[in-house]
C-alpha cells in the first residue's frame, strides 16, 4: 500500500463470521474467557471450527496473547499472528492484517478479536495511571501538568476550537448522541436498549470537560468481540453471506501524537482520518455518495463530526447539520455511546450485519458499509461490501 496510489488488497478477503459475548458493566469472568467465548461464537457463526484457524490478530492492549487464546479455544498450529498498536485506532487494522495474510497465502482463516473488562477492571476514561516510561508517552508530559489528564480532556481542546472556528454551539455534538441512542434503543444487545434521548437530555447532562458533556462520551464496557476472515472464494462455500473487504487502510498524520496532537497547523480536523479516507476512496473507486451506512468510531461525539468532514460527506463545520438531517444512516447498532465500548470491534460486526441484511436497524438495500476506528490516534478504516 502507498499513500500515493491505490493498493490491490480489495476483493481478496471477506469477513465470514462474527461473534460476541454479552455487553455488561461487570462480566464476572476473565478477559481470556471473554476472548475465547467471542472467538468460538464467531467460528460457529462462520460454520467453521477451531481446527480451521491458522491465524490470530488482536490489539497490543489486549491481555490475552494469541498463543494463549489459541490454546484455550482449541486452535492448533498458527502460521500468522499479529498485534496492532494505538488503542481503538487498531480496530479496522486487525481486519486489514487478516486480509493481507489471507491474500498473500500466509494464512487461510484468521480470527480478529478484542476482549476486556474495561468497566469492572481497567477504566481507560480514568486517564494515565501507572505507565511505564516510553518515547510516545513523553508527549503526554507536555499536557499532564496542566490538568489534561484524561482522554475527554484531550479531545475537549480540539472540540472547543472546532466550535470557535465555525461559530457553533455544543448542541451540534448532541445530534450524534441522539442518533446513536435512537438506534441503541431498538437494539436488544445494547446497554441503552429502550433508552433513547433528546437534545434536551444531552444539554442537561453534566459537564465532563467543557465543551463535552456526559452524553458526549462513550461507555465503559466489559465484553469480547471476534471476527473471522478468509478468502472470498472460500467464503462462498460458507453458510453466511460474506462481507467483502472492498478496501482497508491505516493512517497517521504529520506531527501525530496519541490524542494530544495540539502542535499541528489546525485543531478542527483529523489528519490521520484524511490519510485513511484518501486511501479507501482511491482503492475502492467509491465516493461518499456510494456508502449506504456509516459506522464511525464514536468515543467522543466531536470526532464523529470531524470524521464525516474528512471523508467528504459534508463541508467543514457542516457535519452537525448533516447528522441532524439523517443524511446517512449512522452507527445503526447504537455505537459506543449506545451499544457498547469494545474499541470499535462491535462496529465492524454491525457493518457485517448490514451487508448480510440482518441488523436490527437494517438499512434497506445496504450494499456498502464504511467503518472507522479510533481517532485522535493513528487509525484505520474499512469499506465492506456485498459479494458480487
Amino acid at each position: 500500500m502507498s499513500i500515493r496510489r491505490a493498493d490491490s488488497l480489495g476483493g481478496k478477503a471477506a469477513i465470514v463470521g462474527i461473534g460476541a459475548t454479552e455487553f455488561s458493566k461487570d462480566s464476572g469472568r476473565s478477559e481470556l474467557k471473554l476472548a475465547v467465548e467471542a472467538v468460538r461464537a464467531a467460528l460457529d457463526d462462520a460454520g467453521l471450527t477451531p481446527a480451521d484457524v491458522d491465524g490470530l490478530v488482536t490489539f497490543t492492549m489486549d491481555t490475552s496473547p494469541e498463543i494463549t487464546v489459541a490454546q484455550a479455544a482449541g486452535i492448533g498450529e498458527l502460521s500468522f499472528f499479529s498485534r496492532i498498536h494505538y488503542g481503538g485506532g487498531a480496530a479496522c487494522a486487525t481486519v486489514q492484517q487478516a486480509a493481507l495474510a489471507v491474500a498473500s497465502g500466509i494464512a487461510d482463516v484468521v480470527v480478529c478479536y478484542r476482549a476486556f473488562n474495561e468497566r469492572s477492571g481497567r477504566r481507560f476514561g480514568s486517564g494515565v495511571q501507572r505507565r511505564e516510561p516510553t518515547a510516545e508517552g513523553a508527549a503526554l508530559g507536555w499536557n499532564l501538568p496542566y490538568g489534561l489528564l484524561t482522554p475527554a480532556s484531550w479531545v475537549a481542546m480540539a472540540a472547543q476550537r472546532y466550535l470557535h472556528t465555525y461559530g457553533l454551539d455544543p448542541e451540534v455534538f448532541g445530534h450524534v448522541a441522539v442518533v446513536d441512542r435512537r438506534y441503541a434503543a431498538r437494539n436488544p444487545a445494547a446497554y441503552f436498549h429502550g433508552k433513547p434521548i433528546t437534545l434536551a437530555d444531552h444539554a442537561a447532562s453534566r459537564w465532563i470537560v467543557e465543551p463535552l458533556r456526559l452524553l458526549d462520551c462513550c461507555q465503559e464496557t466489559d465484553g469480547g468481540q471476534a471476527l473471522v476472515v478468509t478468502s472470498v472464494e472460500r467464503a462462498r462455500d460458507l453458510p453466511r453471506p460474506p462481507a467483502v473487504v472492498v478496501a482497508a487502510a491505516q493512517g497517521a498524520g504529520r506531527s501525530q501524537e496519541q490524542m494530544t496532537s495540539f502542535y499541528r497547523d489546525g485543531l478542527t480536523g483529523l489528519p490521520e482520518t484524511a490519510v485513511v479516507a484518501r486511501q479507501l476512496w482511491r482503492t475502492s473507486g467509491l465516493s461518499p455518495a456510494d456508502i449506504d451506512v456509516g459506522i464511525l468510531y464514536d468515543h467522543f461525539t466531536p470526532f464523529v463530526l470531524m470524521q464525516l468532514e474528512e471523508f467528504g460527506f459534508c463541508g467543514p463545520g457542516e457535519a452537525g447539520g448533516f447528522v441532524a438531517a439523517d443524511a446517512l444512516p449512522l452507527n445503526t447498532h447504537g455505537g459506543q455511546l449506545g451499544e457498547a465500548y469494545l474499541h470499535g470491534m462491535n462496529g465492524i460486526a454491525e457493518a457485517v450485519r448490514q451487508i448480510r441484511g440482518t441488523s436490527v436497524n437494517q438499512v434497506s438495500g445496504a450494499a456498502r458499509s464504511l467503518v472507522t476506528a479510533g481517532t485522535g490516534v493513528p487509525t484505520s478504516g474499512l469499506v465492506l461490501g456485498a459479494d458480487g
